[in-house]
């Protein structure tokens, strides 16, 4: 006896599924995604006496030595007003990126088991590191604004506070594409993960965190580069928001949201057309 079997809709294990299918897939595992997030960051100091303490001494103490270093030492305080929550906000800020995209594009090198053992939709390594790095960062937040409260001189809570939501939001999703779209590539080239660290220096050094671009005055080009530097962006509108009651330019915002939203859409779309190379780790 002869039996047809129809193979129209069998599919390869481990094939890639459709990009809308993809979203679909990410979407039913958001619960273990935000789960694995929110016990990474309760285990993360585990073994320190201090234990998550550490989410806010880490950027305080960073805070103390580029404003010994910076603000004393060089002198780049000259000139800007509230110069300890100018620096505070640059520093606490940028360290949420820098700790996102740094870990963002390794997301698939330290979970390389996992990747092997299971079949999963990948971008949720990723997702869930960013996940993580927001959680982790609202202590971080709240301490940075009672800083800024408690240093003279004292700054008066406005409504323009509430801006610093949205800009935070915007920079995460900024900080998830940028993670997803470097992760494939340090998967292949390891080499590329340990520059992340000193291209992050280099970063930071032009997201005016510790001086102000009134110093570049004489080279108009060079500020206007520098301002489309989105983290430059997020740093400037929670500046005008908290410090100088000032609401953030439509410029500014337009261009963190676009950086953002085709940072996403770029990290998305790239990261699911490599989904099933990423099973192969040498």
């Amino acid at each position: 006896m002869t039996v047809q079997v129809n193979l129209s809709k069998m599919r390869r294990i481990g094939a890639k599924p459709s990009f809308p299918d993809y979203l679909v897939q990410l979407w039913d595992r958001r619960q273990f995604i935000f789960f694995d997030a929110q016990s990474r960051v309760q285990s993360a100091n585990d073994k320190d006496r201090l234990g998550s303490l550490w989410l806010i001494l880490t950027p305080i103490l960073n805070g103390l030595t580029y404003f010994f270093i910076f603000g004393i030492l060089l002198g780049t305080s000259r000139g800007i007003e509230n110069f300890i929550g100018y620096l505070v906000i640059g520093i606490f800020t940028f360290q949420i990126s820098a700790g996102a995209v740094v870990q963002g594009s390794k997301s698939l090198v330290s979970n390389s088991s996992m990747i092997q053992a299971f079949n999963f939709p990948r971008a949720a390594l990723p997702i869930a590191v960013n996940i993580r790095q927001l959680l982790a960062s609202i202590p971080s937040t709240i301490v940075m604004l009672l800083i800024i409260i408690v240093a003279a001189p004292v700054e008066e809570i406005t409504w323009r506070w509430l801006l610093v939501v949205p800009a935070i939001v915007l920079q995460h999703l900024f900080n998830l594409g940028i993670g997803m779209l470097l992760a494939p590539a340090v998967l292949k080239v390891n080499d590329i993960g340990n520059l992340l660290s000193f291209f992050m220096r280099l970063w930071m050094y032009g997201s005016a965190v510790f001086y102000s671009f009134d110093r570049l005055s004489g080279y108009p080009f060079l500020v206007s580069v520098l301002e489309a530097n989105p983290l430059f962006c997020v740093i400037d509108i929670i500046r005008d928001s908290v410090l100088y009651n000032t609401t953030p330019s439509f410029q500014t915002w337009a261009v963190l949201a676009l950086w953002a939203f085709a940072a996403i859409a770029a990290g998305f779309v790239l990261f699911w057309r490599q989904e099933e190379s990423y099973g192969r780790v040498d």
